[in-house]
């Protein structure tokens, strides 16, 4: 799961949601999470259920971001939650053993206090300044993601203001992978920002290796 997109639809240039996932799929994307805060329950299923099919095909997974009761009606193979949505024994107990669920943390503490939980991975948020999702706390910067991998056991998606020019520098810092939303909602070309974050990806792997 080395590149997840999250998807934003007030970011997608007018552009169908539905596109933007398979222009980024077909560029490397390997999770996607569906993200809508403003939108109904109705819409929220029925959108789901499109991205669902969509990527049935690809056999790319979907996750949907807080809403287990979402997830369930869709048959999305999980969720990502955050520090304030349901906590992980529940959602886990609600959702079965095979169900991957992404906790948020926002500091090395949060980190520490998850290694007691059996989650998929850890987001790292916000990892620099970012202007898709509001009341953030401060940005982690690089120093808070190794921190962050100093104390976790858990592999490590870092989001929050991430792109092609500071990609390999969080993988470096220790994010086993990337989330981005702009990067690619917003891209001319998502299929090729998808591409080129999958190679930055690569390429600080590859040096960490050879190092």
């Amino acid at each position: 799961m080395n590149l997840h997109l999250v998807t934003d639809r007030s970011l997608t240039l007018g552009r169908p949601l539905l596109d933007i996932i398979r222009a980024a799929v077909a560029g490397g994307t390997s999770l996607v999470q569906l993200r809508e805060k403003d939108c109904s329950t109705r819409e929220f299923v029925e959108l789901g259920q499109a991205v669902a099919s969509l990527l049935q095909g690809y056999k790319i997974p979907l996750i949907i971001n807080d809403r287990v009761d979402v997830a369930l009606a869709i048959g999305a193979q999980g969720v990502h939650i955050g520090q304030s949505d349901m906590p992980y024994p529940q959602a886990r107990a609600i959702l079965g053993s095979q169900a991957i669920i992404g906790l948020s943390v926002e500091t090395p503490e949060q980190a520490l206090a998850a290694n007691l939980f059996d989650v998929d991975y850890l987001g790292l948020s916000p990892v620099f300044a970012t202007t898709t999702k509001m009341d953030l706390p401060p940005q982690l910067g690089l120093q808070g993601v190794q921190e962050i991998r100093a104390v976790s056991r858990h592999q490590l998606i870092a989001i929050g203001g991430i792109n092609s020019d500071n990609a390999e520098n969080v993988i470096t810092a220790g994010a086993h992978g990337l989330a981005v939303v702009s990067a690619i909602c917003a891209a001319s070309d998502p299929k090729n920002a998808a591409m080129e974050l999958c190679k930055k990806i690569a390429v600080a792997k590859a040096k960490a290796v050879a190092a």
